[in-house]
């Protein structure tokens, strides 16, 4: 009974690891395409990659959280979205999602460093989430932290070239600074 039980305990994380693998495998490729800048598949790409974020690889459940903080924060209902995020990331800190969709309902409510917290603890789980690094430029904007809001945006456009915001963002702060020292 032992040795069955020590079986089923393998197979399960055995199982558990070639899906996390399956899944890094399919975002690499994803990223890899995502340089290509000439791509007039990038809006596709970028939404197979938002689609693999936000579904929990093992939990239908969490998914299912996070689609419904995300509806309750679309319905501006920001402090209930802050409460289920929170839920959903007590059940799984590892999920870089979980914490993107909450540090953005902070950055909304105005409460800044929270926001840029949150955004630590993605981009420590997820170094590539583009996302993540231009909310943390809208986040240093904020907090007049305009180097650092660029650094961000250069950071993003680096991972995805095509993406259009951290080119507008990097020049409209550049002009805000001059403006700051005239």
């Amino acid at each position: 009974m032992k040795k069955l039980l020590y079986l089923f305990f393998f197979i399960f994380f055995l199982t558990d690891q070639l899906v996390a693998n399956e899944r890094e495998k399919e975002l690499n490729i994803l990223f890899d395409k995502l340089q290509d800048t000439n791509s007039k598949f990038t809006f596709e790409i970028e939404q197979k990659i938002w689609k693999i974020w936000s579904t929990h690889p093992k939990n239908n459940e969490l998914t299912l959280m996070l689609l419904k903080g995300s509806k309750l924060a679309d319905n501006q209902k920001l402090n209930e979205a802050v409460k289920l995020f929170s839920e959903v990331i007590e059940i799984d800190p590892y999920w870089a999602e979980a914490w993107n969709k909450r540090a953005t309902v902070f950055f909304l409510l105005g409460e800044f460093q929270k926001s840029q917290n949150d955004i630590d603890k993605v981009l420590k789980l997820e170094k590539r989430h583009f996302g993540a690094l231009a909310g943390q430029g809208l986040v240093n904007i904020h907090l007049k932290n305009y180097e650092k809001a660029i650094l961000s945006y250069k950071k993003a456009q680096k991972i995805y070239p095509a993406m259009k915001s951290p080119k507008i963002m990097i020049k409209e702060i550049e002009e805000l600074i001059k403006k700051q020292s005239i």
